[in-house]
């Protein structure tokens, strides 16, 4: 069964740090794709400044040249908030039972899991990919439930997730790297450089678009 990489997120603006992180979740994992799936209107975010449709189309820029990635805008064409279950539905009744979902996390997501609409029926869609940095100082520490929900459910074997569409918890170790949308943002506004970490396509869009300036940054 061919895995399919969701990767989420306001990509406010998508940087090396989400490619390089998809890259090697896609090399370790064998992923057939990986879908960059901008939230229009994050639920446990305060809404970002710059419209949804610029950020997609940033995204767009950002993996033109790589087969392995694409963009998925289901989210901007949906009314109320980008909840993961509603897009995780609308995939799954799109492609049957022919693909394994496979919805990467950070960990500081995952910690916070059972604050999300419907979590704990994730894995009736989905595998859970939880993304391990190594070095991290500290692992958020879980709720009970959450506990309980990862033990249940965990896998350390990666070739699990081709055997079912659904229902796993894995996780994979990526290389550490310090890149943050947040700070970008920040040097943007001070007219601080970002080349060699946000891609040039990006960078000159940014630039022609007049984002990230001091009022736009919060």
């Amino acid at each position: 069964m061919q895995l399919i990489g969701l990767l989420g997120g306001t990509f406010n603006p998508i940087h090396f740090g989400h490619l390089r992180m998809a890259q090697e979740l896609a090399d370790a994992l064998n992923l057939a794709e990986i879908r960059f799936i901008p939230s229009a209107n994050p639920p446990h975010k305060a809404a970002p400044t710059v419209p949804a449709q610029q950020r997609a189309e940033m995204v767009q820029l950002a993996i033109a040249d790589n087969p392995l990635f694409k963009l998925d805008t289901r989210e901007l064409n949906r009314t109320g908030a980008s909840y993961t279950i509603d897009t995780l539905v609308s995939l799954r009744e799109e492609l049957g039972e022919n693909g394994s979902l496979c919805l990467i996390m950070g960990s500081d997501a995952f910690s916070k899991l059972d604050s999300w609409h419907r979590w704990d029926e994730l894995l009736h869609y989905c595998h859970i990919i939880l993304v391990q940095r190594p070095n991290s100082q500290s692992q958020p520490k879980l709720s009970d439930e959450l506990t309980a929900f990862l033990s249940d459910h965990y896998t350390e074997n990666s070739d699990d997730l081709a055997g079912k569409s659904a229902g796993y918890i894995h996780m994979q170790q990526i290389t550490a790297q310090e890149i943050s949308a947040t700070k970008i943002r920040v040097m943007l506004a001070a007219g601080k450089s970002t080349k060699y970490l946000v891609p040039d396509m990006v960078l000159a869009y940014i630039k022609q678009q007049h984002l990230y300036s001091l009022a736009q940054i919060s």
